[in-house]
C-alpha cells in the first residue's frame, strides 16, 4: 500500500500534526520575500550625499524588514502539534504551550474558528493552528485523531499501536 493511500488506521496516533497548504505557501513566499528585499537593499542607488540616494542605514533597514517578514513566514510554516503519551506540545505562531492530557477537556473544530481549539480544565482555550479548516479533509482527519487521543487519555487507556510497515 502506498503512503498516499494509507488509511487513518495505519497512522501512528502520536505522529506530528502539521499544516499542509499553509506550510508550502509560507516557505515559498518567505524565500521570495527574503531574496527580493536582499536584492533591493543591494541594488538601490547609494552614493552618499546625493539627493534621492539611499544611505547604508536605509539599505540595512530594507534588509531587516525583509528578514523580519521571512522569519514571520518561517514561524508560520513551522506551526505544529506534537502529541506524546504524556501530553501535547502546541507550537502556534508566537507561543508554544506544553499541556498534559489531564489538562485537556475536549477538542473543538467547528463554528467560525479557522483552526482547532483545546478546552482546558481551567476554562482556558488553546488554539491548535496546525489543524486548519483550510486543509480540508486533512484538517478533519487531524482533528479526529486529536479528539481520539484526548478521549483515550481521559479514560486512561492506551491507544492502539500503529501497525508494522510489513
Amino acid at each position: 500500500m502506498s503512503s498516499t493511500s494509507r488509511s487513518t488506521a495505519d497512522v501512528d496516533p502520536y505522529a506530528v500534526m502539521a499544516l499542509r497548504r499553509g506550510m508550502v505557501v509560507a516557505v515559498v513566499l518567505g524565500l521570495m520575500v527574503f531574496a527580493l528585499f536582499t536584492y533591493a537593499a543591494i541594488t538601490v542607488p547609494g552614493r552618499e550625499g546625493q539627493k534621492g540616494d539611499w544611505s547604508i542605514l536605509d539599505r540595512a533597514m530594507i534588509f531587516l524588514i525583509g528578514a523580519a517578514i521571512a522569519w514571520f513566514l518561517w514561524r508560520y510554516a513551522t506551526i505544529k502539534a506534537l502529541p506524546s503519551r504524556e501530553g501535547i506540545v502546541v507550537r502556534n505562531l508566537l507561543i508554544t504551550r506544553h499541556l498534559s492530557w489531564s489538562q485537556v477537556v475536549r477538542v473543538q473544530f467547528g463554528g467560525g474558528a479557522p483552526w482547532a481549539r483545546l478546552d482546558l480544565d481551567d476554562a482556558d482555550t488553546v488554539a491548535v493552528m496546525a489543524i486548519q479548516k483550510a486543509d480540508g479533509a486533512h484538517g478533519r482527519v487531524l482533528a479526529g485523531r486529536l479528539a481520539a487521543l484526548v478521549h483515550v487519555h481521559a479514560v486512561g487507556a492506551e491507544p492502539p499501536a500503529a501497525p508494522s510497515p510489513d
